[in-house]
C-alpha cells in the first residue's frame, strides 16, 4: 500500500473522523469486516496487535483495499520491532496506548503515521518532541472533553480521543478532537457483518454533524 502522508491522513480524518478499532479480528474475517465498515463510510481501520495473527490481517486488508480509500493501520503497538512488521505488511499508521520514543522514532523512519497515546501533559509534549504526528488521548472518558480542550490551548498536535467514546458523547469529543477511535461499539467478534455496517453508518452520521 502506498505511503500515506500526514496531509492526506488529516484530510481523510476530517471527512470521516472515526477510526474503527478491530480488537480480536482474525485474518479470515478481516476483509468482510472492513468491507462493512467501508460501506458505512469509515475510512480508517486499526487492527490491534493483541488480536489473533494481526500482521496477516493487516497484510490482507492492505492488499485488498489498495487504492480504495480505506486506510489500514495497527493498534496496541508497543515495540519498535512491531512497527517493522506493520510496515512490511503494508500498514500505514501506528497507534499505541502509551508513548514509547523508540516506537515513534521507528514509525517515522519507516514513513508511517505516528499516533502514540498520552494521558498527561508531560507525556503529550514528550511525544511531540519525539516526532509524533497525531496524539491519542487515552482513556479519553476518564477526564472528558474539557481536559482535552484545556490541553489543546498549549499542545500543537491534533488529538484523537479513544476510550469510552460512544454515540452519546461523540459530538462532544469531536468539538475538541480531530477524530475518535471506536472499539466494541463498532466491532466485536460476536457481532454480525450487517450489525457492524449499521453501526458504522450511525457513527459516521453523528460525526458528520460536528467537526473540529
Amino acid at each position: 500500500m502506498a505511503t500515506l502522508s500526514v496531509e492526506q491522513f488529516a484530510q481523510d480524518l476530517k471527512a470521516a473522523p472515526i477510526i474503527a478499532i478491530l480488537r480480536g479480528v482474525t485474518p479470515d474475517t478481516m476483509i468482510e469486516v472492513c468491507e462493512a465498515l467501508h460501506a458505512g463510510g469509515v475510512r480508517f481501520v486499526e487492527a490491534t496487535l493483541n488480536s489473533p495473527n494481526p500482521i496477516e490481517s493487516i497484510r490482507k486488508a492492505a492488499t485488498h483495499f489498495k487504492g480504495a480509500g480505506l486506510n489500514i493501520g495497527a493498534g496496541t503497538v508497543l515495540r519498535p520491532e512491531e512497527v517493522e512488521q506493520v510496515a512490511a505488511a503494508g500498514g500505514q499508521y501506528v497507534i499505541s496506548p502509551n508513548f514509547n520514543p523508540a516506537v515513534v522514532k521507528r514509525t517515522k523512519e519507516l514513513g508511517l503515521i505516528s499516533i502514540p497515546g498520552f494521558f498527561t501533559p508531560s507525556e503529550a509534549f514528550a511525544a511531540v518532541d519525539a516526532g509524533a504526528d497525531f496524539l491519542k488521548c487515552f482513556p479519553a472518558n476518564a477526564l472528558g472533553s474539557s481536559y482535552i480542550r484545556d490541553i489543546k490551548a498549549v499542545l500543537p498536535n491534533p488529538i484523537v480521543a479513544v476510550g469510552g467514546v460512544n454515540l452519546d458523547n461523540l459530538r462532544e469529543f469531536l468539538s475538541v478532537c480531530v477524530g475518535a477511535g471506536i472499539g466494541s461499539a463498532l466491532y466485536s467478534s460476536k457481532r454480525s457483518v450487517s450489525e457492524i455496517g449499521k453501526s458504522a453508518t450511525e457513527y459516521i452520521a453523528v460525526a458528520s454533524r460536528k467537526r473540529v
